[in-house]
């Protein structure tokens, strides 16, 4: 099984960290291909870098010519989510959508801990389109930017604080509300005493039973595939960059829908 991991911003060094902890969660036999975008902004934050990287990652995928049988889009509360699923003909798995989905199944409420207080909203937004808003306790940040995750100290002790704001607001299961922040739940779930759902790992688990189920995203209505016309893009073809090789034995080949452009 070959599943491909975009990155939502044009930091290779984020994509890597974000391979890893797919990989570590990722099966026997499931390989894992990390697509950083060749344009868009460094680390989204705020409702302008989300626009933006959702274009750059929907370009990213259009212009990827490897086999795939799945993608896992690595941006936490990001835009993007429905565009990809119109694109490519292979399960379209978000991380926060699927963060959200697996914290149902620990808790009657749960708590998402993210970075900038600014990212609230989208976050919101995004939970509320998935369906599972209704269960979340609340969104809190860390006032750490996208960046300053590299810091693991400064990050945990962040973290920590916020999650115990979260659990004060009725959170009784808590979210990584940031793909940087992949690998974190196992220094801060003991410390806290509350499952620590990460979304990157979530992503990867879902999407191998997807492919292992041979289920694939509805064509009937919403995510039709997009209709014949003229599309300008923003960059040229092939600019997409990866990180990784996919020499898994997949069942299937993703191929991103074919408009006219």
């Amino acid at each position: 099984m070959r599943i491909v991991v975009t990155n939502c911003n044009t930091t290779q060094e984020m994509t890597e960290e974000i391979v890893r902890g797919a990989r570590a969660a990722a099966g026997p036999g499931t390989t894992v291909t990390g697509l950083t975008p060749a344009w868009g902004p460094e680390s989204a934050e705020g409702w302008l870098d989300s626009h933006l990287s959702a274009a750059a990652v929907l370009d990213t995928l259009r212009t990827y010519e490897g086999p795939y049988d799945a993608v896992v889009m690595a941006g936490f509360g990001e835009h993007g989510r429905e565009g990809a699923r119109e694109l490519v003909d292979v399960p379209v798995v978000d991380i926060t959508e699927a963060a959200a989905h697996l914290a149902c199944l620990l808790g009657r409420r749960y708590g998402v801990v993210t970075t900038l207080e600014r990212s609230r909203g989208q976050i919101e937004d995004s939970l509320h389109t998935a369906g599972v808003a209704a269960h979340c306790a609340a969104v809190v940040g860390t006032g750490l930017g996208v960046l300053d995750l590299g810091d693991a100290q400064r990050t945990e002790d962040a973290f920590v604080a916020a999650a115990e704001r979260a659990r004060a607001a009725g959170a009784e299961v808590l979210v990584l509300g940031c793909a940087g922040m992949t690998g974190l739940q196992r220094a801060v779930g003991e410390k806290l005493g509350l499952p620590v759902v990460d979304g990157v790992a979530a992503a990867v688990k879902l999407a191998e039973s997807l492919v292992s189920l041979g289920l694939t995203t509805s064509r009937a209505g919403s995510y039709a595939k997009p209709l014949p016309k003229r599309r300008t893009w923003g960059s040229p073809r092939g600019t997409g960059t990866g990180t990784g090789t996919a020499t898994g034995t997949g069942t299937g080949r993703g191929t991103a829908s074919p408009p006219s452009e």
